[in-house]
């Protein structure tokens, strides 16, 4: 089998403006694309850029898909280890549009199975149970949305914090007061606390009853880490800190966090999400598969990638819920409630909606 072409497309969502501690987003700055090959098989992979982590635009995702393509072009799709190492050695770094490319890999070697990806991966269906993310607010606002989570039926809150400490304080006060004491409580920091702020506001937060807090402090404090980890009464979650599998092994050796967050747009797909599972699953340290703004094309092949990785405890694949105003997607993953669940079709099981991407600007390569 061989690559023929692939298309790239423009997939801009547009969505409620959503605020964490760097930036606000307006729209979902998605890029998608359609690798196909000679056998009549093509494979979807979709990215979302979140340029204040992980220093990706729409429009630097584009360029380099295109460059991307042209060097696959030719090659067999099914050594993906192959192909995804043919992409790092033409550019290091850029994981989020690289994990466009590794899931169409996959999602191509899964049909060619004839099975979803799940099972192609070695998984089996179990019970998937989401959060919902509350973007930050004032206190009162943010209780308001917690409590309409609540009448919805969810049952785990994540909390963006990372502004002015004693207003995040203020901020999870409120919502714990809000919603009582049965919901199970989350924090993400997105790296807005320093060393100081985060071990104060970890001591103050404790009394509410917080599963975990997901990346107090910038990446370049991570030499820290391991001496707020000791000493806050709240475990944490590796997020920003932690894109591939060296990162992970670094962080668990020095005793920095208690749980990861594995991301595609961080490792770069599939492939080196395993390679991050495996090293946490060595030492017994609990995951988190997370996600940007991706639609349910990329919520489905993260799924599927947490059906096969026992040592993903927590689920954090909201974000078709958060406020996208379109859904441009055929089939794929499921909500029921806060439930989820993936077809049996083979590979991801998630096709575009091919009205949305008339109207999306396009190149083949």
């Amino acid at each position: 089998m061989k690559i023929t072409h692939t298309e790239i497309y423009r997939f801009s969502i547009p969505m409620e403006p959503f605020v964490i501690a760097t930036g606000t987003m307006h729209f979902a700055q998605n890029v998608l694309i359609r690798i196909h090959t000679d056998a009549g098989i093509h494979g979807i992979g979709e990215c979302s850029a979140f340029p204040m982590i992980v220093g990706e635009t729409q429009e630097t995702c584009i360029a380099m898909a295109k460059d991307f393509a042209a060097i696959l072009k030719g090659k067999d799709p099914l050594e993906i280890p192959g192909r995804m190492n043919d992409l790092l050695g033409y550019a290091d770094h850029n994981n989020t549009i690289k994990s466009a490319f590794d899931m169409a890999l996959f999602d191509i070697s899964a049909k060619h199975a004839g099975l979803p990806l799940y099972k192609f991966l070695g998984g089996a269906k179990r019970t998937i149970e989401t959060d919902m993310t509350i973007g930050i607010d004032s206190p009162e606002g943010m209780a308001k949305t917690a409590l309409k989570y609540k009448s919805q039926g969810c049952r785990i809150i994540k909390i963006k914090l990372g502004k002015k400490i004693h207003d995040d304080i203020d901020r999870v006060k409120s919502i714990r007061e809000a919603v009582g004491e049965e919901m199970i409580l989350r924090l993400d920091a997105n790296q807005g606390w320093s060393f100081d702020d985060a071990l104060f506001a970890l001591g103050e937060l404790e009394k509410y009853n917080i599963e975990f807090c997901e990346q107090p402090m910038r990446t370049w404090y991570d030499d820290k880490l391991p001496e707020l980890n000791v000493n806050s009464p709240i475990s944490l979650m590796a997020d920003e800190s932690c894109y591939n599998h060296h990162d992970a092994r670094k962080l668990i050796n020095s005793q920095s966090t208690t749980y990861l967050n594995i991301k595609f747009s961080k490792s770069g797909g599939i492939l080196e999400a395993q390679k991050i599972h495996e090293e946490a699953l060595k030492r017994g340290v609990k995951c988190m598969i997370g996600s940007m703004l991706e639609s349910r094309i990329a919520l489905s092949a993260n799924l599927h990638f947490a059906l096969a990785s026992p040592n993903v405890e927590f689920f954090d694949l909201d974000t078709a819920l958060l406020g996208h105003l379109v859904d441009p997607v055929v089939g794929g993953l499921t909500y029921n409630g806060y439930f989820l669940d993936v077809p049996e079709e083979n590979g991801i099981g998630a096709e575009p909606d091919e009205f949305f991407l008339e109207k999306c600007e396009s190149w083949t390569v």
